[in-house]
């Protein structure tokens, strides 16, 4: 009977709410690092030179030899094989298979592809093994036999594998050169020289003036045309998996090693390397391999952007609501109609941002300042800076709630004191209350941008894109295009994952970009919790003692 009655005592108690609150805390954090650690290694893994295995598939008495990058092991059920079609000797219920990365996408059904652990002999890592990491087609493996310039091949001694690799290495340097000046005359030179020319035709300028830009463009052309020429030259032979020896092009590799020989500096090296390419380069090969950098750049402008639309705003309507509307039902259904908007699906903004800030805002200004365009529109369609003003309408009931919250909590008698001392009602709102309110706008800025910066559905109505045509900052002026498309990292991890053409091959990608995109969305929210520290520490001496 006592021992019921302590127990009775301390369930009525504070004390087992207080552990399960610190229950539910502990589970949520460690759900967090768990997803963090799943994300973290899968995503760093894509930087990683994995080792490649060379083995000999043995299977009803037919051998063929593969060459390729382990992905994955499993266990699988026999009958489930067996209804595949394969025919299996085995007592056991299950059996070990191995998911293998064979490269060469462009040689054969699958680049992927499943053996069982039992067919695997002879398993081996020759160093010579190499990867050869290339703008189309994905990885190609095997072993370089050869380099070639214009059909003639540019031998070294007999079985020197290392001056065979250095003469490849020296060729492929050049026409990396080549392909970076292509590159810049391509994305850079030329469409300067198009829109320069496209703005004197809209102008309406005599031809003579544009004479000089159309010369200008035309070598610029020859000396591309040149370039490809150039790039054509040097090609390499490679021994296949099956022993066959291909030929390729010199100008389609990006980045060429043998990962088997190589010792950890090496590796550690390859993946500065490709971590700097990940962040600096553009995405290629249907956005499943190369870089991130115009997604990375149009998610931090985007955010940024909706950042300057809806700080001033939000808190000019938390003011309004707070100090100077009637307290009446009026002011009350307003402040339910702000509550109610933060839980509408983003995908309402997004139809909502299509047409209004599209179709209406977009359409008036070209009719009313590029009426010389039409019918292509300029600001009538998509772009960065309707994107970031529907997210920031779809963020805006979060920075009124949270700066009002602020202004509730500052006592009256501060506002009566300061209007006592002779001070205006404009004096004390900008000198006492809005210092004061500042660490709650903050916080509500840094809600917005948590939830802005993942946001993908609405912005693949009002300017997000696979492939975007040009940074939204350039050296052309008016340098900040606030017309142009843009790439998104949300929207990168859902076009990778779901449109491309084998999810394997993109699956590191996702990883690597959904690690970046919460690290970007850390560093923001980051720096505006410094900068809310900041104004709390500035203004501590005008809150009151508690």
């Amino acid at each position: 009977m006592h021992c019921d009655n302590r127990l009775g005592r301390w369930l009525h108690s504070d004390t087992p709410w207080i552990w399960l609150n610190a229950g539910a805390v502990a589970l949520c954090l460690l759900t967090l690092l768990g997803i963090l650690a799943l994300i973290g290694s899968r995503g760093m893994a894509h930087f990683w030179p994995a080792d490649l295995l060379q083995a000999q598939v043995v299977h009803a008495g037919q051998s063929r030899r593969v060459v390729g990058e382990i992905i994955r092991h499993e266990q699988v059920s026999v009958r489930r094989l067996q209804q595949a079609g394969l025919t299996l000797a085995t007592t056991s219920p299950r059996v070990g298979r191995t998911l293998i990365h064979g490269g060469n996408r462009e040689l054969g059904d699958s680049d992927y592809f499943w053996v069982l652990d039992s067919a695997l002999r002879e398993r081996a890592y020759p160093d010579q093994l190499a990867v050869f990491e290339r703008t189309r087609w994905g990885p190609l493996y095997g072993y370089l036999r050869g380099v070639s310039e214009d059909g003639v091949a540019l031998q070294g001694a007999d079985g020197d594998q290392a001056r065979l690799w250095q003469r490849f290495e020296r060729r492929r340097q050049r026409t990396a050169a080549l392909r970076q000046e292509m590159e810049q005359i391509e994305s850079d030179l030329l469409p300067r020289l198009v829109r320069r020319l496209e703005r004197l035709r809209h102008q309406q300028r005599p031809p003579r003036e544009r004479s000089a830009l159309t010369q200008e463009q035309q070598r610029l052309q020859q000396r591309l045309e040149e370039l490809r020429r150039q790039a054509g030259r040097d090609r390499f032979q490679v021994e296949l998996a099956d022993g066959r020896i291909r030929e390729f092009a010199m100008s389609e590799v990006i980045r060429a090693y043998r990962p088997n020989g190589m010792g950890p500096v090496d590796k550690l090296k390859h993946v500065a390397l490709k971590l700097w390419e990940f962040l600096s380069d553009s995405p290629r090969a249907g956005n499943t391999e190369g870089g991130v950098f115009p997604a990375l750049l149009g998610t931090v402008l985007m955010v940024l952007l909706m950042s300057l639309l809806v700080t001033p705003f939000g808190v000019l309507a938390a003011v309004f609501l707070h100090e100077f509307a009637h307290q009446g039902w009026l002011t009350r259904t307003i402040r339910i109609a702000v509550n109610n908007l933060a839980g509408v699906p983003s995908i309402v903004y997004g139809i909502f941002g299509l047409g209004f800030f599209v179709y209406f805002l977009g359409g008036r200004i070209d009719a009313l300042f590029f009426p010389q365009a039409l019918p292509t529109p300029t600001f009538g369609t998509g772009g960065l800076l309707w994107a970031a003003a529907t997210l920031a309408l779809l963020t805006l009931p979060v920075v009124i709630v949270a700066t009002e919250e602020g202004l509730r909590a500052i006592p009256t008698s501060l506002r009566e004191g300061a209007l006592a001392l002779g001070a205006t009602r404009a004096e004390t709102l900008w000198r006492v209350v809005l210092p004061m309110a500042s660490p709650a706008m903050m916080t509500g800025v840094i809600l917005a941008i948590a939830r802005a910066a993942g946001e993908v559905a609405p912005l693949m109505l009002v300017g997000v894109v696979t492939q975007a045509p040009g940074l939204p900052v350039d050296g052309n002026f008016p340098y900040l295009h606030l017309d142009q498309k843009f790439m998104h990292l949300g929207f990168h991890i859902y076009d990778a994952g779901f449109n491309s053409a084998n999810g394997e091959s993109a699956q590191p990608l996702v990883y690597a970009t959904a690690l970046l995109l919460l690290l970007v969305i850390l560093l923001l929210n980051l720096a505006a919790i410094l900068l809310r520290d900041r104004l709390r520490a500035r203004f501590r001496a005008l809150e009151p003692e508690l």
